[in-house]
């Protein structure tokens, strides 16, 4: 069995493509190493009057550009060579698709559910004051954003302790993820699961790739399994149902669901919300065992959950012919040679979730703006469009419904340019990566890395730092 740790198999996999660069030894180790790493030790006095002692991290793995970015993890997982693997993986994930970050990363390791939300709110803030002591966060330094165990409220807390100590005219872009009312951006939630359903839309649009599996080309009428039903889970099945693929199992942390005539991701999530489980869901085989459905057959599995989840134990058993890592280093290493030698299509976390992070751009974008994307130009657009219906109803001598030139006209708002932004952000990075794997017949996850390390060595060139 591999003992390989999670840095290691990132490393692994640069050292994989480092060979199909044309950078030295000394400039590919200076863009591996991971650059900063914070060991942060504080103490909280919880809801009982005791005190409890919390540990986190914050890595930032390169300067190339700045700021650094990547979220903060809550889990009793967490530690400091996760931490190090995440901010590695944004790195390169950051270069793939064109966003000007360098990589980073930050995690607690606690388990939220332990904790009311008033100790939460005491060990975020605390957290916070701790990286800006070390000059770990600001709009031009680190910029954080919500990652398994967080969300808005904790990158609301964030921002309003960063305003507490910075009279910054940018201070709403210290951090991601925000609620819409605190300076968010529309589109956010959705992003990451989205930017899974269009990566997975553009692989299996690859005509010669679905021959080679014994899959039509498309998304319809694609079976697929998901497993982790959280917010990257359920926006993957929401995107990937509504364009004709059928979801026919669910893994959670309790158990599993399973049906081969499908499953609503909707009714779904209602049924888990209202239960606490997807446990017993109608129209479907329930099971407490959580990773054997990850071997049923089906056309595509989704891990969306944790590292490491496809490893060497089950890996010969996955079923699957198109594996999408829409979570972090789903799969280990000895598992990614098992399903690669079995034929299956691996489309890599490190190109495939990086939606998070493109709407994360737009964001701080908006931040820095301070105007709200579409709110020039939204009136303009429609007006140009109504005037242009007017005159293909005169030249046609035709004329539309009110509800049919409403929707004619409508103007782009905040989310409808936010999504166009990642769709064009998710097509044109496959369309690189699938070109060198072509060129240097490696996989996809190989010729993800290749780009990520042409992307940054050519920066480092650039910039002089290797006389």
């Amino acid at each position: 069995m591999s003992t390989y740790k999670f840095f290691e198999q990132v490393n692994h996999n640069f050292d994989l493509a480092a060979p199909y660069t044309r950078f030295e030894k000394g400039v590919l180790e200076q863009i591996k190493v991971c650059n900063q790493v914070y060991s942060i030790t504080f103490p909280i006095r919880r809801d009982d009057g005791t005190v409890e002692v919390i540990k986190g991290w914050r890595a930032e793995h390169s300067h190339h550009k700045l700021p650094t970015k990547g979220g903060i993890r809550y889990s009793h997982l967490v530690n400091e060579d996760e931490t190090k693997a995440l901010a590695a993986l944004m790195t390169y994930k950051c270069a793939i698709v064109d966003v000007p970050f360098g990589g980073a990363k930050g995690g607690i390791s606690i388990s939220p559910s332990k904790y009311s939300v008033t100790e939460l709110e005491r060990i975020t803030r605390r957290y916070t004051y701790e990286l800006i002591k070390k000059n770990f966060i600001g709009p031009a330094v680190d910029v954080p954003a919500p990652d398994y165990g967080t969300g808005a409220r904790e990158m609301a807390w964030i921002l309003d302790t960063y305003r507490q100590f910075s009279n910054d005219l940018n201070a709403e872009a210290c951090v991601t993820g925000k609620p819409i009312q605190q300076a968010g951006v529309r589109g956010r939630t959705e992003a990451t699961g989205m930017g899974v359903y269009l990566g997975v839309r553009e692989a299996c649009n690859d005509t010669e790739d679905m021959k080679a599996l014994g899959l039509k080309p498309g998304l319809e009428g694609k079976t697929y399994i998901v497993q982790g039903f959280g917010n990257v889970g359920y926006h993957s099945a929401k995107f990937m149902s509504e364009h004709g693929a059928i979801l026919i199992g669910v893994a959670e942390r309790d158990g599993s669901v399973y049906s081969e005539k499908g499953i609503d991701p909707d009714t779904l999530l209602q049924w888990m919300k209202e239960k606490g489980s997807i446990l017993g869901f109608p129209g479907t085989v329930s099971s407490k065992e959580k990773y054997k459905i990850l071997e049923e057959q089906c056309d595509i599995l989704i891990p969306a959950a944790l590292e490491n989840q496809i490893n060497e134990k089950n890996a010969s058993k996955i079923k699957a012919k198109i594996i999408a890592e829409a979570a972090n280093g789903p799969t280990t290493r000895d598992a990614h040679d098992t399903l690669k030698k079995r034929g299956a299509l691996i489309i890599p976390d490190v190109y495939l979730n990086a939606g998070g992070v493109v709407v994360s751009y737009f964001e701080w974008l908006k931040n820095l703006q301070h105007v709200r994307f579409g709110r020039i130009e939204k009136r303009f657009e429609e007006n140009s469009m109504k005037n242009m219906i007017d005159a293909m109803e005169k030249i046609s001598k035709t004329s539309f419904s009110d509800q049919e030139r409403l929707n004619l006209a409508q103007g782009a708002g905040e989310f409808e340019l936010v999504m166009s932004g990642l769709e064009d952000t998710m097509i044109t990075a496959y369309l690189e990566i699938n070109e060198l794997r072509k060129k240097h017949t490696v996989d996809l996850r190989t010729a993800s890395y290749i780009n990520s390390i042409n992307k940054v060595g050519t920066i480092y060139e650039q910039m002089g730092i290797f006389p």
